[in-house]
């Protein structure tokens, strides 16, 4: 199993290049990817989720841990064997694309993420946005305004677009994505570590995991 445990959130293109590198070049295929981040807290603290979450302004800088599912729970991105994570080359696609998703967004970074059978796991970390102003969060955001870009519900739609064209172009046609992710606000220190935890355990749980699917 490859475990990355990177300092800082800046070096996610050195953690692709770590993961791309083998003995002899051979592939990483078939690995799983756990990578634990560990990146600034924002004013050293964690972002209070708002009472009303249903009017939270999803592109305020915090940490929210999400869950992507496939399309009816299919296990398109490997298989668990041994308590390990093993990648089918649309696993490694989807593993690269998640990486990328923080590469190429300066206010994003990616905490722990594990990508399993059917579904991805990750703490995604919304940072300030240099340039633009801070908002405190407020209530009656719309729902127009949780879909401008930089927010969490554009990141996550584009990553799995991106995914959706390439896995289908490499001639897997009936790969598709359950419509909706599932979201939380992390709180606080101990929910953090907690969901950290979970992420970590999760292919040594794969079989009583909510999301194990024979599909």
């Amino acid at each position: 199993m490859l475990y990355l445990d990177l300092a800082f959130p800046g070096n996610l293109e050195q953690a692709r290049l770590a993961s791309s590198r083998r003995p002899g070049g051979a592939s990483l295929q078939g690995e799983v990817r756990v990578v634990t981040i560990a990146p600034p807290k924002f004013k050293q603290k964690y972002r209070i989720a708002s009472s009303r979450l249903k009017e939270w302004d999803y592109g305020t800088p915090g940490y929210y841990f999400v869950t992507i599912c496939t399309q009816n729970r299919v296990r398109w991105f490997g298989e668990v064997s041994l308590d390990r994570m093993i990648f089918s080359p649309i696993g490694e696609l989807v593993a690269q694309e998640l990486l990328k998703t923080a590469q190429i967004r300066p206010n994003v970074s990616l905490d722990t993420w594990v990508v399993m059978p059917n579904h991805i796991h990750a703490i995604v970390v919304i940072e300030e946005n240099p340039g633009e102003p801070v908002e405190t969060p407020r209530r009656g955001v719309s729902t127009k305004n949780n879909w401008r870009p930089g927010t969490l519900g554009v990141i996550i739609n584009q990553f799995k677009s991106i995914c959706t064209k390439r896995v289908r172009a490499s001639g897997c046609e009936d790969f598709a994505w359950q419509t909706r992710f599932y979201d939380r606000i992390i709180q606080d220190e101990k929910p953090l570590k907690n969901i950290r935890a979970y992420i970590v355990g999760n292919p040594l749980q794969w079989s009583e995991d909510e999301y194990f699917s024979d599909i």
